[in-house]
């Protein structure tokens, strides 16, 4: 819908305002006890829910419903639209170290692209400041694009291949409601970590799937309309922001400032380079968290290993100490040393990967699908 150039603009005008219901829903389940500024957030979901895998230890650890919500959400629509369709075969080991930076990146900025775009729309101002870094990183990885490089070529593939992301979502739903994961289940109303009930948050995370697939929505492609049209996906992401603050207006959820934000720190250069890292990883790998989720939901496996590598990537960052800490009264909290030279050699690492893999591309001949962002 926003994807499709040939979209009429009634259906564009639809598209945006579905978005618009997307932020406006994320900030709803802020309100029914989700942790500030994290209605929806791939990055953070993975993280937790890695936790309760015991991935790592200490942390928070809980599957948020939300995550097999959006996968299923994608996938059941996908099967009522006879759109499903199995896809494999784009540099998936590539996909795979680019997952495992954009997690350490998100988790040093604290919330990936999807929750930067609720933290603008909750008045953190931190967030504000760091966004030119989100933006000058996925134009850098448009002008990697620009030079021949491409997320990898997709192919079509046997179901069986298609179908392990929405296996993998119903199982971590079913792990959770048996009550075999660390953290807490369907049960515990004690809100440590803090979490809306699981009902509802499954249910809005599968509305929000379906929503994001017909949509195509991505915070990476809303930023990288700034640099070439159509904008329809950008107006998509202001409409988000707007959504969101309307309803965290409403529940008394906004505050404008850059004092006592939930899940951020003042450690603005680091801000910037942190979200210039998610920026440019989300453009090479295909897309951001959430539409990494949504895309692998459709039988796109390797979004899939892109998930996965974010699996890794959140439990390394716990256990080895990247993650940043959150400003509390008892600190303005910040990044950590770890964290700082993570995502110095990720923007190294993905700067080579990228102009070297443009270079391989550019007279190679293009066959097959691109799962752009």
């Amino acid at each position: 819908m926003l994807r499709q150039e040939a979209s009429s603009r009634s259906l564009k005008i639809i598209g945006v305002a579905l978005v618009a219901a997307v932020g406006a829903a994320a900030a709803w389940l802020v309100a029914l006890g989700n942790p500030g500024n994290m209605g929806i957030c791939g990055a953070c979901f993975i993280r937790d829910s890695a936790g309760a895998l015991k991935l790592f230890q200490p942390g928070p650890q809980y599957m948020r419903p939300e995550m097999p919500g959006l996968l299923l959400g994608a996938f059941l629509l996908a099967l009522l639209t006879r759109r499903f369709t199995a896809r494999s075969g784009g540099f998936a080991a590539g996909r795979f170290v680019l997952g495992f930076l954009m997690a350490i990146a998100a988790l040093v900025f604290l919330g990936c692209p999807f929750r930067m775009l609720q933290r603008l729309g909750g008045g953190d101002l931190n967030a504000w400041i760091g966004l030119p870094g989100f933006i000058a990183g996925v134009g850098l990885g448009y002008l990697l694009e620009r030079r021949g490089y491409s997320a990898g070529k997709t192919a079509p593939a046997p179901a069986a291949v298609g179908i392990l992301g929405p296996l993998a979502g119903a199982c971590l739903l079913g792990y959770f409601l048996t009550g075999l994961l660390a953290g807490p289940g369907p049960g515990d109303d004690s809100g440590k970590p803090p979490h809306a009930a699981w009902m509802i948050a499954l249910g809005i995370g599968l509305a929000a799937g379906a929503v994001l697939a017909v949509t195509g929505f991505c915070a990476v492609s809303s930023a990288r309309q700034i640099f070439v049209k159509p904008k329809a996906m950008l107006l998509a992401a202001v409409a988000l922001v707007a959504g969101y603050a309307a309803v965290a207006l409403g529940t008394g959820k906004f505050s404008a400032s850059l004092e006592a934000q939930p899940a951020a720190h003042g450690d603005w250069l680091w801000n910037v380079l942190a979200l210039g890292l998610l920026g440019l990883t989300g453009v090479l790998a295909g897309g951001c968290p959430v539409r990494q989720m949504i895309m692998a939901g459709e039988g796109n496996s390797d979004a899939l290993v892109c998930v996965a590598g974010m699996f890794l990537g959140s439990a390394v960052a716990q256990n080895f100490g990247l993650v940043s800490a959150s400003m509390s009264p008892d600190g303005p909290g910040g990044s950590s040393a770890g964290g700082r030279t993570a995502v110095v050699a990720g923007l190294v690492l993905c700067a080579v990967y990228g102009l070297w893999l443009a270079r391989s591309l550019k007279s190679a001949p293009s066959s097959g699908e691109t799962s752009a962002p």
